[in-house]
Formats: structure tokens, sequence, C-alpha cells
């Protein structure tokens, strides 16, 4: 296929050049009515260009294939069988994705790292989940993906599982042994769902982590705004192989996603596409170029350390995408929490991630040199201003198999039934009702169905303390927490 196309973004030029005019939502006519304020804020563009997709970009039953062809293109240069177009994000994506592969029932083997956007999906679909461990650091207190090892002995011990699911890479950059993950899930006869949110770059360059697809997966979603150079939520989800009806997961999204598509994302995914197709290799060795440099760079301040050889091996992460900057503060003597605060306040840059003793700078191939030093100048002032800081209070960590909490009911059952309100303290021991999240990076501690302990409860309540962030509990102090309503026999 002709890769120097851009389906989506030609069809908006020529909408303009054609002078169309819909009487159709969006009510803005293109802008006509829009406040002034707005449009001094946002510009007018984004509303010239805020068109529907068919009856407007497209005619009113998509005969110019405008979408397709800009789909087929993607499939074509990451070289998946089909690519499918996601404007509610990897979230909605990865709910498919499950929907699809059980048939909205049974089992599903799923790693417990995986992001509150698949566990959510769990609750959704009403299946059963089937956990399997992560790699735990727990020097660290890091979960690297899960490895085959325990993969396949997942599939021994549940082997009536409909498929499995995998997050790879993980928030911080680490990777699973996806080629032998797929190799032994598919000796099993088991499709694989990969949420490669963090990975759509991937395909586009040899030295950058195993893509999901040349691995032999089944499905894999990926976040085009997280790596690439698509608006936020903008997702694909790819599929190959003859384990997974296309039919089935194109109408899963259906029934899920909104029916009035943002042309704006599939335009930006269709133009990013065509930009690494042409341009990717190069663009993506210039940012690894500089990571490299960076990493070097920062691991020499005092007080910062660029984790690395740690996070790759036998016991964590198989590969390392570079691109992803995970720094040690606590030499600093203060917490990851307080590094990211004071880097926005007063050196007005943001973190991706930050937690009791890390944070993390992601790059990409819009950064460059100047970007990369605003990030070495404002990370050595915060070297330099550390000392000023309050000693941070301390957060409880539990031991890995603290963490692993024991589910007692369906997810599904357990937040849509009856529910009450109780004291932290006496959480423990009940079942939970709801998800309760740091955030970021956003896996669940806690979810629906599983029996809470003291342990969970007093890593929550003291990184909230120390300035952890839990916005999807009900309490997100964890003051309180909503469990199954229990009744007395």
């Amino acid at each position: 296929m002709d890769q120097h196309r851009a389906p989506v973004l030609e069809a908006i030029a020529e909408h303009h050049a054609k002078g169309r005019y819909g009487f159709t939502p969006p009510g803005h006519r293109q802008g006509r009515g829009v406040d002034p304020r707005v449009v001094d804020v946002l510009g007018v563009d984004p509303f010239r260009d805020d068109l529907l997709a068919t009856a407007g970009l497209d005619d009113r039953a998509s005969r110019g294939g405008i979408l397709k062809t800009a789909q087929e293109l993607m499939a074509a240069a990451v070289g998946a069988d089909q690519a499918f177009f996601s404007t509610c994000g990897s979230s909605l994506s990865v709910k498919a994705a499950i929907l699809a592969v059980t048939r909205g029932q049974g089992e599903i083997l799923i790693g417990r790292d995986a992001h509150k956007s698949v566990t959510s999906g769990l609750v959704l679909s009403g299946l059963q989940p089937r956990w399997v461990s992560p790699t735990w650091d727990a020097k660290l207190h890091l979960a690297h993906p899960p490895s085959p090892e325990a993969i396949e002995q997942g599939l021994k011990r549940y082997p009536d599982v409909a498929a499995v699911l995998v997050v790879s890479p993980t928030p911080y950059g680490t990777c699973a042994d996806l080629a032998r993950i797929v190799e032994i899930c598919h000796a099993h006869g088991k499709p694989v769902i990969v949420d490669e949110a963090w990975g759509a770059h991937l395909p586009f360059h040899d030295e950058l982590p195993t893509w999901a697809m040349n691995a032999g997966a089944d499905i894999c979603v990926v976040s085009v705004h997280k790596m690439g150079m698509g608006f936020e939520q903008g997702s694909v989800y790819h599929l190959q192989g003859g384990l997974v009806d296309p039919t089935r997961l194109k109408q899963c999204a259906d029934v899920l996603a909104t029916t009035s598509s943002n042309v704006l994302l599939y335009a930006a995914i269709d133009g990013w596409r065509r930009q690494m197709a042409e341009q990717g290799a190069e663009l993506l060795t210039a940012a690894l170029g500089l990571a490299r440099r960076l990493r070097d760079e920062v691991d020499a301040i005092d007080g910062l350390h660029v984790l690395e050889s740690e996070l790759v091996g036998r016991e964590a992460s198989h590969e390392l995408d570079p691109l992803h900057i995970l720094i040690d503060v606590s030499a600093l003597g203060i917490s990851g929490y307080q590094a990211a605060d004071w880097l926005r306040e007063s050196a007005l840059v943001d973190c991706g991630i930050s937690d009791h003793r890390r944070i993390e700078m992601t790059l990409s191939q819009a950064d460059d040199d100047e970007t990369g030093e605003r990030m070495l100048a404002s990370l050595r002032r915060l070297a330099e201003a550390a000392p000023g800081f309050e000693t941070p209070p301390p957060v409880h960590l539990p031991a890995p198999n603290a963490l692993e909490l024991e589910t007692v009911r369906l997810p599904r059952d357990a937040f849509f039934g009856p529910v009450e309100v109780v004291p932290a303290a006496e959480a423990v021991g009940r079942v939970s009702a709801e998800q309760v999240t740091p955030y970021p990076p956003g896996i669940p501690v806690i979810l629906p169905g599983e029996r809470i302990n003291a342990e969970v409860i007093d890593y929550l309540r003291s990184g909230v303390a120390a300035g952890m962030v839990i916005p999807d509990a009900a309490d997100p102090s964890v003051e309180t927490v909503r469990v199954v309503r229990e009744y007395a026999h």
C-alpha cells in the first residue's frame, strides 16, 4: 500500500477546499458559533476540523472508504492483519478485546499488574479472573511483567481460561518475554492479548523492545497518544491470526464506543502512521541517542540514580524501553511525590510517574537537545533544593505476597451488589466493592471481589499521607472503604 498517503487528512483538506457545509452536528458549524473567548485560547482550527466521520468527512454510506483505508494502511505499516482505530482510548480497546475473546463469560488468565482499564473490563464482562503474579522486585518495590514460566503454570492450573492477557511494556518501560509467552499460550490453544499501551512506537525501530505482533500475539492494543504523536484518547487495536473472530472484535468495540467519533483523533493517528512509515527509523534513532545521553547525565547528578541494570535480567524484565527514564530520588532524602510537586511548581516541568522513591520522565520522537537540557536543568535544581525539603512521611510497603489479595467474588458481583461504607480499619477481612488505585501508574491495589488485608490498608493510608493520589476510590483519603454488605444469618 502507498504509505505516503493519509486518507483522513486528505479528506479533511478536500472538505475545506470544496467549501462543504453541513446542517448536522457538530452544532458549532466549524467554529462559526464558538465564543470568541474560547477561540482566543483554542484557535478556530480545532473547530474547523471537527467534522462528522459520515455525512461529513465521508458520505452517508462511507462510500469513500476513508477510515477503512486509513486502518488498512496502519495494519500494513506495522505488519498486522487488521487494525482498528478507537477514539475512546486504549481503555475501550482492551475492554473490547477481553469481551471478544471470552464471549462475555468464563475465565481469563491475566497478570495482576494490569492497568485499571483492564480490570474494569472484568467488572463489565462478569468474567472470572485467574491471576498470574508479576515478577515482584521486593527490594525496589516494583512489579515486572509475568514470566513465561508463570504463564505456563497458570495455564496448567486453569486449563479452561478463554485467553491470556499480559501488559507489556509496563508504565516503567519493562517488557515481558512475549515471544516465549505467545509460544506457550498457542501450544495450549489460547489467544494472547497484549496491552501494549506504551508501545505504539515499537514496530518502527529494531533497537526497541519486541513488538507484540512480531512476537505472534493475537491482539495488541496501543495508545498513540503515549509514545506516538496522537491526541489524547487516540488508540489502535491490532489483530492477526485465526484465534480471534475479527467481526466479533469489531462488534464488541462498537458496543462500547461512542457513535460520535472525533475525526481529529483519526487524523492524528493517520498522519503519525504516515510519518513513521516514512521517517520512523530516523526519528527514533535520534530519540534513542538522546535517551542514552540523558540517562548518563541524569545518573551523574548527585543524589539521583537512573534505573537500568536493575530492571533487566532473569528475575526482572526481559527487555527495557530506554525512552522511559526512571529516576530514584531517595538518596536526596525526599520522596518521588515531593520531587514531582517541586518540579511542577518551581521548574514548570511535569513527571509521568511518581511514587515513594522515584519519578519518571518519558521521552518521545518530539524531544530534542532543547527539551533534554530543560530536563537536566530542572533535575539539577531539584538536587540543589532537596536539602530544604521536609522529611517525607514513611510509606509502609507490604511484602509482595501481601499485595496478592484473594479473589473471593466475581468483580462484577462485588461491584454491582449491595455495599456498605466502613472505616478503613473495619475493612480488614471484608470483600471490596470498589477499585482502589494509586495513579499514576494506575494499577489497582484493591479490586472488587478481593478480600482486604491489614497490610494493604496500612500501605494505602500511609501512602496518601505521603502524597499518593487515589482518584478512583469513593473516599480518596481511604479513611473509609466501600465493601460488600454482609447479612446476618
